[in-house]
């Protein structure tokens, strides 16, 4: 996660709007390691965990889950928990506008290649006819993805996020503001595709959605655990190309489940349609827990 990288002052562009103060983004890069037996050193202030492992340098080890430079884990700690509680407050804010809409959001989070745009614009044509539709886009640049859900009919915006590596929920309730009313309808916010940061943000969804495809390697989960775990469904996409690939879809599903035993799995292919029914019954699943008179109505 990307709140303690020292990124400050920057800006992010909802498309086709003015800029808002951000206090996030930058450049950085994002060190996670998972627990095991350390050994335990003081550079400069800082907390580096060896394991037994003379080839490892462990980054993120210690109870701030990261070092930094001529931080503190004290400072790294606090700073994390000002901007995520500024965050919280705003993501509250975003939850209470969807709900009085009667508005159901997912986050999808992903790798960049994952086919999550692929996968949205399948979905979006197959579910525009049962209940409004709207799609909020992340990225860094390009309005691309939003372009693509606009040609199927379904309203989307588009917010770029400069050197930011994710969405926050100011973003989202300022791309909200923007679309047309989605009275008990569905709202997909594509993420900017990574890993790390979108796991620590609650942007005011129901639930988040990490999509995995079969060209990863099984050991994703493992490699990137708070994703996997933060998440509620995990769709595992491009899975016309198992058979190619020779991917394990069970050692998959056991890391993911290692990492978070309640991941619901589902194989889909966005190229094919294989699958899909089945993910469009968990939403509708999902809506029925969230209105079950409204949303039973329109199936």
């Amino acid at each position: 996660m990307c709140t303690v990288c020292g990124c400050g002052d920057r800006k992010w562009v909802v498309e086709h709007a003015h800029d808002y103060d951000h206090d996030h983004g930058g450049q950085h890069h994002h060190p996670h390691g998972l627990g095991h037996d350390r050994h335990h050193h003081h550079h400069g202030g800082t907390h580096v965990d060896e394991r037994g492992d003379v080839g490892l340098l462990d980054c993120g080890a210690s109870p701030a889950g990261r070092r930094i430079a001529g931080v503190s884990r004290d400072r790294i700690i606090q700073v994390e928990r000002d901007i995520l509680g500024k965050n919280e407050r705003l993501a509250g804010d975003n939850r209470a506008r969807f709900r009085a809409d009667g508005v159901l959001a997912f986050n999808l989070v992903s790798s960049p290649g994952a086919g999550k745009t692929s996968l949205l614009v399948r979905a979006v044509v197959e579910l525009k006819d049962s209940f409004p539709i709207g799609v909020i886009e992340g990225d860094q640049q390009t309005s691309n993805d939003a372009e693509r859900i606009r040609a199927t009919g379904v309203p989307a915006i588009q917010v770029n996020t400069g050197k930011g590596c994710h969405l926050d929920a100011a973003m989202v309730g300022a791309a909200y503001d923007r679309l047309p009313r989605l009275n008990s309808g569905v709202l997909f916010i594509e993420n900017v595709g990574n890993l790390v940061c979108p796991a620590g943000f609650d942007l005011g969804e129901a639930c988040k959605i990490v999509v995995f495809s079969t060209a990863e390697g099984e050991d994703k989960p493992l490699k990137y655990p708070d994703m996997f775990a933060a998440s509620s469904l995990m769709l595992i996409n491009k899975i016309d190309l198992l058979p190619v690939l020779g991917f394990d879809l069970a050692r998959t599903v056991e890391f993911a489940r290692r990492v978070n035993p309640r991941i619901e799995v589902l194989t889909v292919s966005a190229r094919t349609g294989e699958g899909l029914a089945a993910f469009y019954a968990w939403i509708r699943k999902q809506s029925k827990k969230m209105r079950p008179v409204d949303m039973a109505t329109a199936e």
